[in-house]
């Protein structure tokens, strides 16, 4: 997936040679590399810098992102245009619009193209998982379904999707399998059986498994085992997520290297997919990114409505930086690092887990404008 560039260099006989003729002091080989100007130069050779993008991108209804995505970032993935709400809302009925914009939009600016996501127990409809009467499906309607909406949905973008996440966040917090209604009604080997399908529909499109706080060992280690049992079974996976929704004060830049190492163990590559980092006070110590967390509003939750504070600002670079020390030490593991959102006006924090606060967990503030964080990582990235 990384991308191969090369650095033309005047050899050293060649310059001998000026000397030898006469023609003055040999010329000096060229040496200075260019001051990268986007993310996705200043991380070359390293991983693809990425970004989650709404339909308001390739639409063009937000055409200030669209240009800001355009010039900084390599690949994409989409925020929900692909989740079975969006793509699949009713029972034999595709909604392909949206999809079809995403890729084009990248198609158009030669980028890596993720979809996301094929089987997830959220942003999922009740009828997926119920009858007219509002039972649960048995395991063979709802394994016949899962055939159809991936065949379906990966069979339309074939050879256009480069990646798809084919599972995502099927483990509870201690590693072992989430109670999701996808196992209580199909079984545990329902994961095998979407890696399966996704492969027969496009068998050139890479395969992920994706889930959420993957820096905590447990987890970690489990994720390590799905993949390997997935592996040593038959199946393909190219590659495990790690969302990276992360705080100011976790994971520890120690944690986050020793879970990359756990990941990377079971011989394929990791990606940091959904990355922000959420600076706002927290209501409880949950560590987790699950969607249906919810909490009301109170007073000193919500403290930089007016704007970050300068001292905040640093403390958000310097947390960055860390993180992506981290990375590029593991460059050798770690294959991509997309950003879940491209401005902090459009993050999804904005309103969970609490609706209605401002967030400032990316690398572009709230009118596009890159921020400290950005400058320093450019800076570190550059060295």
């Amino acid at each position: 997936m990384k991308r191969i560039t090369s650095l033309l260099v005047i050899a050293p006989t060649v310059a001998a040679l000026w000397g030898a003729v006469g023609c003055g002091p040999a010329p000096q080989p060229e040496t200075d590399v260019p001051t990268p100007t986007s993310l996705k130069d200043a991380a070359d050779l390293r991983f693809l810098v990425g970004a989650a993008v709404s339909d308001a991108v390739p639409s063009g209804q937000a055409r200030a992102d669209s240009l800001l995505v355009i010039d900084q970032f390599d690949t994409i993935t989409d925020e929900n245009v692909l989740k079975w709400e969006v793509v699949h809302p009713e029972p034999g009925t595709y909604d392909f619009e949206p999809g079809d914009r995403y890729v084009a939009f990248g198609e158009a600016n030669g980028m890596f193209i993720v979809g996301h996501t094929l089987v997830w127990h959220s942003q999922t409809p009740r009828w997926v998982f119920q009858n007219e009467a509002g039972e649960p499906k048995t395991r063979d309607e709802l394994l016949a379904l899962m055939e159809e909406h991936i065949s379906t949905v990966v069979g339309h973008f074939k050879g256009r999707v480069h990646g798809w996440d084919v599972v995502n966040e099927a483990l509870a917090e201690d590693g072992s399998l989430r109670d999701s209604p996808w196992r209580r009604i199909i079984g545990d080997d329902f994961i095998e059986k979407a890696f399966e399908i996704a492969n027969a529909a496009d068998p050139d499109a890479e395969l992920y498994y994706n889930d959420y706080s993957l820096a905590n060992a447990p987890k970690a280690e489990g994720a390590a085992r799905l993949v390997l049992g997935l592996i040593e079974s038959g199946h393909r996976v190219d590659g495990i997520g790690e969302q990276g929704h992360y705080k100011m004060d976790w994971p520890a830049p120690a944690r986050l290297d020793s879970a990359i190492i756990t990941l990377a163990s079971v011989g394929r590559p990791v990606m940091i997919t959904e990355l922000d980092i959420d600076l706002l006070p927290a209501r409880s110590r949950d560590r987790g990114a699950d969607v249906g967390l919810r909490g009301d509003m109170s007073e000193g939750l919500d403290p930089y409505a007016a704007g970050l504070p300068d001292s905040m600002q640093q403390a958000l670079s310097d947390r960055y930086v860390e993180l992506f020390r981290v990375f590029m030490d593991r460059s050798d593991m770690v294959d991509r690092v997309t950003f879940w959102g491209i401005t902090d006006s459009t993050s999804w924090l904005n309103y969970w887990p609490i609706f209605g606060r401002t967030s400032y967990p990316l690398l572009f503030g709230r009118g596009g404008e890159p921020k400290k964080a950005y400058h320093d990582l450019m800076d570190v990235m550059a060295r």
